[in-house]
C-alpha cells in the first residue's frame, strides 16, 4: 500500500490529542481515522467529528460484521476503527493516523504489520496527574482510575517503533512532524508513490 499508517498512543494526559490536532494543522495530507465510541460525547464535540457516536447494540453489530480493523474497551466505554475506511485511504496513496489505545495498536500491527507506532510519555507522574486534574471534567475517582490505568499503559511503551516525551508541547510536537517526514522518505514509500519517476531515472 502506498500510504504509511501511523498509530500514536498514549495514557489519558499525555497531550496526544492536542499533538495529534497541531500535526494535522501542519501536515492537512495526513488523514485522522476518527473512531466509533459509545462514551456520551463531551461538551463541543460533534458527531463525526471527534468521534461516530453509537450505542453499544449499534458497535456490538458492527463487531459481529467484522468492520473493525481494531476495537477496545477503555475506562468503561467501547472504541473502534473502521476496517474499510482505513484500507481505501492506505490503497489510494493516502497518510492516515489513528489515535488509539496500546491494545488496538496490537490489533492494528496483525492486519497492517507495517504500521507505524508512536508513543507519547509525560515528563512525569506528577506532571500527569496535573493535567488530568487541570481539565477540570472528571471527578476524583476518575482521575484516580486514569491515573492507575495509565502506569499499565506505559508499561506496553516498548512495544512501539517511537517514543516522544511531551515535555515542551512545540518540541514534543517537532518530533512528531519530523517522524511523519522521515517516514515518508524510506526507499520503498518512495518508489511506490513516485513510481513514474523511478522508472525513469533508475
Amino acid at each position: 500500500m502506498a500510504g504509511n499508517l501511523y498509530v500514536v498512543a498514549a495514557p489519558s494526559g499525555a497531550g496526544k490529542t492536542t499533538l495529534v490536532r497541531m500535526l494535522l494543522e501542519r501536515e492537512p495530507a495526513v488523514r485522522l481515522s476518527v473512531s466509533y465510541t459509545t462514551r456520551p460525547p463531551r461538551p463541543g464535540e460533534q458527531n463525526g467529528r471527534e468521534y461516530h457516536f453509537v450505542d453499544v447494540d449499534s458497535f456490538r453489530g458492527m463487531i459481529e460484521r467484522h468492520e473493525f480493523l481494531e476495537w477496545a474497551e477503555v475506562h468503561g466505554n467501547f472504541y473502534g476503527t473502521s476496517k474499510k475506511w482505513i484500507a481505501d485511504r492506505l490503497t489510494a496513496g493516502e497518510d492516515v493516523l489513528l489515535e488509539i489505545d496500546w491494545q488496538g495498536a496490537q490489533q492494528v500491527r496483525e492486519l497492517f504489520p507495517g504500521a507505524i507506532g508512536i508513543f507519547i510519555l509525560p515528563p512525569s507522574m506528577e506532571e500527569l496527574t496535573r493535567r488530568l486534574t487541570g481539565r477540570g471534567t472528571d471527578a476524583a475517582d476518575v482521575i484516580a482510575r486514569r491515573l492507575a490505568a495509565a502506569q499499565a499503559e506505559m508499561r506496553h511503551v516498548g512495544e512501539f517503533d517511537y517514543v516522544i516525551i511531551n515535555d515542551l508541547l512545540d518540541r514534543a510536537l517537532d518530533d512528531l512532524h519530523a517522524i511523519v517526514r522521515a517516514t515518508r522518505l524510506i526507499l520503498a514509500a518512495q518508489r511506490l508513490r513516485h513510481a513514474a519517476l523511478f522508472e525513469k531515472l533508475i
